[in-house]
């Protein structure tokens, strides 16, 4: 992949996930899932962060971010696509509250250690 690519992926991830972030800033579990706008723009941005994981490629997110599962982030992308009438909406709070701040970081800290 294309150096210029990567970077255009690590900011699309980095993006989608202060959005989603904003989204549900001061919100818990039960008013996130009373929020049908909230939960749409979420998905959203977790179809998008997703599918540039993916396309960064499974070897070189193991080197950003070695503790990122890529099956199971390649598992949860086709979930938000094809399963969308019966996911859980308990792991797509829990993914946005605990492990996608830590995707955001190992991110930017790949930006950073390309400047």
């Amino acid at each position: 992949m294309s150096s210029r690519k990567e970077l255009l992926r690590l900011m699309d991830i980095i993006e989608n996930a202060d959005a989603v972030a904003s989204y549900i800033d001061g919100i818990n579990y039960e008013a996130f899932c009373a929020d049908r706008k909230t939960i749409d723009a979420s998905e959203r941005c977790l179809q998008r962060i997703t599918e540039a994981v993916i396309k960064i490629g499974k070897e070189r997110m193991a080197q950003i971010m070695p503790a990122l599962d890529a099956n199971s982030v390649r598992g949860m992308g086709n979930a938000l696509r094809h399963e969308y009438d019966v996911i859980d909406l308990r792991i797509i709070y829990n993914t946005i509250v605990e492990r996608l701040p830590l995707l955001r970081a190992a991110c930017a800290a790949a930006l950073e250690g390309r400047a």
